[in-house]
């Protein structure tokens, strides 16, 4: 079975920005910025060391892609390409329709609009190259930059869960859901990065 990453032509180009698929060889770079307290703080995981690095970067590498400004990886960006959930009767045609969005930029990349550039160009690749029909993101409640990014790409909020998401540190806080179909796509360039 092929991996659904694989039926995009890489690397992708933005205006300022190289997108392309993750490998072990990025493991140094995106540890630079990876074990950074301030980029782990809101992430699905914080590792512990190298080697526990090393051990969780390794199976994600599937649906990761690196933000290169400049030759130098500034960000990376997963794009984890699932079904939808779906009756038994038609669950054939529910299968890798869907993205879920996550992201993470070095500090030193922060303010320059990388993030909402590759974001875009990510979605314009789910839905123009991979021809997916929804693309999610979801974060805890508190984590502005992220739930503002996905905002000015356009993705709408669509739940707000109290008390839901468990965090290493503040406990259980609320969460909250955003997404974006094709059809709301449709007609949308990707414009400058604000």
């Amino acid at each position: 079975m092929s991996e659904p990453l694989e039926a995009v032509t890489w690397p992708l180009h933005t205006e300022r920005l190289l997108l392309r698929r993750a490998t072990a060889a990025d493991e140094d770079a995106l540890w630079s910025y990876r074990r950074l307290v301030e980029v782990s703080r809101w992430g699905s995981w914080h590792a512990q060391d190298r080697a526990d690095f090393h051990a969780i970067l390794l199976p994600r590498l599937r649906d990761q892609l690196v933000v290169e400004h400049e030759g130098r990886v500034v960000g990376d960006l997963m794009v984890k390409v699932e079904d939808a959930w779906a009756q038994r009767e038609v669950r054939d045609r529910g299968r890798d329709v869907q993205a879920e969005l996550g992201w993470a930029l070095a500090p030193a990349a922060t303010g320059q609009g990388f993030a909402t550039e590759a974001v875009r160009e990510v979605i314009r690749t789910c839905f123009s190259d991979l021809g997916l029909r929804r693309v999610t993101a979801n974060a805890f409640a508190d984590n502005e930059a992220s739930c503002r990014l996905a905002e000015r790409v356009g993705m709408r909020r669509e739940s707000y869960c109290v008390g839901e998401s468990l965090h290493r540190d503040l406990g259980w806080v609320d969460s909250v859901g955003y997404a974006l179909l094709a059809s709301e796509w449709v007609g949308r360039t990707s414009g400058p990065a604000t």
